[in-house]
């Protein structure tokens, strides 16, 4: 037979009750009653891992047992909730009981969330579902996104509010909204390597991957291959790359005249990616020993004798 057993955990340090519940199996009440007394006292149960971290100490105790049908079977004498309504005598509709053990743990997850980064993941998988809950602690901490259940991961309000507050929240979400385009200018507007999680058809959007680029040069890592050939595209992500993302794009850009000035006025180490003929090109060698002195060792043999670019780097 399957019972659900409601636990409480209570931290006695701060005088703070949580409930958390799950299923066990026994062939009668009384062999199930047994099996939880032998199993706290080895420490087998862990309902705390279910609720809100704190600090001190904690008990734990098993205050009621239902069937799996919802018929309440065994309630502690001595519990009752101590924040709210009374619970309910054996005589009243068992859902009642857990729906005031619920409403009174609700109440406390949505303080923990305001609190706590990690409120939620700690928080009964009822809450994790909670349209309410799961918002209060995203508002605080996009972080906490990864905890939602998966209903929530496919709701556009949350997943938007999430990525408002932490970009890369977006990767946690359900692939159909990976495929909504204003989704995803959100996220990569916040955080431009969220482009990698997104629906290939938008890695393939000129407009979306430009927007990310815009946001993090590193993202063009991510686009479609015919987006990595796009010279706007690829002008965009290194001027916003101090240079280094020269050693990402594709070969033809790294001989590119117009490209790797943009890339070593960012950053004169870029020098070391650009192609050969423009190693030899003074001009590029003098922008990129302007930016960075130790740039000269990238330039052609002959350059690096110029006495004019030595002063330049030693100077």
């Amino acid at each position: 037979m399957k019972f659900l057993v409601v636990w409480e955990v209570w931290y006695t340090d701060e005088d703070i009750k949580y409930h958390a519940s799950e299923y066990e199996e026994a062939k009668n009440l009384e062999e199930l009653i047994e099996h939880l007394d032998a199993g706290k006292e080895e420490g087998y149960f862990t309902p705390e891992l279910k609720v809100p971290p704190h600090d001190g100490d904690f008990n734990i105790e098993y205050v009621l047992i239902e069937s799996e049908a919802g018929e309440l079977l065994w309630k502690d004498p001595d519990y009752e909730l101590d924040d709210g309504p009374e619970l309910a005598s054996e005589d009243d509709n068992p859902s009642e009981i857990i729906k005031k053990i619920t409403d009174r743990d609700r109440k406390l997850a949505l303080k923990a969330v305001k609190e706590d980064s990690g409120a939620l993941k700690y928080a009964d998988d009822s809450l994790k579902a909670d349209h309410e809950v799961v918002l209060e602690a995203i508002k605080n901490y996009g972080t906490a996104f990864q905890y939602a259940d998966d209903s929530l991961k496919a709701d556009r309000e949350v997943v938007l509010e999430a990525i408002k507050n932490y970009g890369g929240a977006f990767q946690y979400a359900d692939d159909s909204l990976k495929a909504d385009r204003e989704v995803v200018l959100e996220a990569i507007k916040i955080y431009g390597g969220s482009l990698e999680y997104a629906d290939d058809s938008l890695k393939a959007d000129r407009e979306v991957v430009l927007e990310a680029v815009k946001s993090s040069c590193w993202a063009l890592e991510y686009a479609d291959d015919s987006l990595k050939a796009d010279r706007e595209v690829v002008l965009e992500a290194i001027k916003d790359s101090d240079g280094g993302m020269l050693q990402c794009v594709d070969d033809s850009f790294k001989a590119d005249r117009e490209v790797v000035l943009e890339a070593v006025k960012s950053s004169g180490d870029a020098l070391e990616y650009a192609d050969d003929s423009l190693k030899a090109d003074r001009e590029v060698v003098l922008e990129a020993v302007k930016s960075v002195g130790w740039a000269l060792e990238f330039a052609s043999n002959e350059l690096q004798s110029d006495s004019e670019l030595k002063k330049i780097a030693e100077g």
